[in-house]
């Protein structure tokens, strides 16, 4: 970084559209602001070389190791990042995250870990057959399996096991909710809800992810939705946060993934504002005002 100190900085390691757009709706405010490579960062954990650094940085780090990592380093000398390591890490590990819904009452499907091969039949039969096998770290839908029966969960177990990774012999079992074929996808900032978004799976896939062909509608927020959502938040911690939901047959709803570095341009394509002015508002407001703040928004 060069020149005076900005009051923003963008942490990013891949400039997406999302990071276009913030950029953009930084500069129809007239705020100035640093677009901060993750990849070329080198820091020395004293007080050295900090001054330069915004106050204030909206991690957007694709790479979970990398943004948890950062923002940690940043927070030690005074910097405030959004989302704070402590929401990254709980979000970046499915483990936590199911852990911590689970622990404090949020609606979630029934998970079930377990640490060796030798182990992960019993943790797939204790869910039961169809049930979905996930890697703890991952994104975008990648080794999300679902397992109908015991020759292919053999066959993944196996798989996973000649892998030589240790992160790939934690097995991650979760019940497979008989869901509509989408999902719902909701962007919480502070504690106030920008959007909501059906996502519905391509024909050819049954993920829901945008990444992966899905598409968006705009989601009516209900009471039901709202309360979970809020909830959700409270656990969690307040920032910003893609929550998405599953819809089980009897319209419970169900918690499965909270993202702490959240994608948004499916979830603009169903909205009439913009969630990444909404986003950047977020940044630069006192926190107190988001804190409690309800909308609801009609499709």
């Amino acid at each position: 970084m060069s020149g005076e100190r900005k009051s923003i900085g963008i942490l990013f390691d891949r400039v997406r559209w999302e990071e276009k757009e913030l950029g953009r709706q930084l500069e129809i405010r007239g705020l100035s602001y640093d677009m901060i490579d993750a990849k070329s960062q080198v820091l020395p954990l004293d007080d050295s070389q900090f001054d330069s650094h915004p106050p204030k940085i909206l991690v957007r780090c694709v790479s979970f190791y990398r943004g948890l990592n950062l923002s940690s380093v940043y927070e030690a000398h005074g910097i405030e990042t959004i989302n704070s390591s402590k929401i990254l890490d709980v979000c970046g590990n499915k483990l936590l995250t199911s852990q911590v819904l689970a622990k404090n009452g949020v609606p979630t499907p029934r998970t079930v870990v377990a640490f060796s091969s030798d182990s992960a039949m019993q943790a797939i039969e204790q869910i039961g057959f169809p049930c979905v096998m996930k890697p703890i770290v991952g994104s975008w839908g990648r080794q999300v399996v679902p397992i109908r029966d015991r020759e292919t969960a053999e066959a993944m177990i196996e798989m996973r096991e000649q892998l030589s990774d240790s992160m790939q012999t934690i097995f991650y079992i979760q019940e497979m909710i008989k869901r509509p074929p989408r999902d719902i996808r909701c962007i919480a900032v502070g504690e106030e809800i920008v959007a909501a978004v059906y996502r519905y799976a391509s024909p050819e896939n049954w993920k829901t992810n945008i990444a992966l062909g899905g598409r968006s509608e705009p989601c009516k927020i209900t009471p039901e939705l709202e309360e979970t959502i809020m909830k959700t938040v409270r656990v969690i911690g307040s920032g910003v946060l893609g929550i998405d939901l599953m819809e089980r047959p009897d319209s419970q709803l169900v918690v499965h993934e909270v993202n702490g570095t959240v994608e948004f341009k499916g979830a603009q394509s169903a909205t009439d504002h913009s969630i990444a002015g909404r986003m950047i508002d977020y940044l630069v407001s006192d926190r107190s005002r988001y804190e409690g703040r309800r909308a609801t928004l009609s499709a």
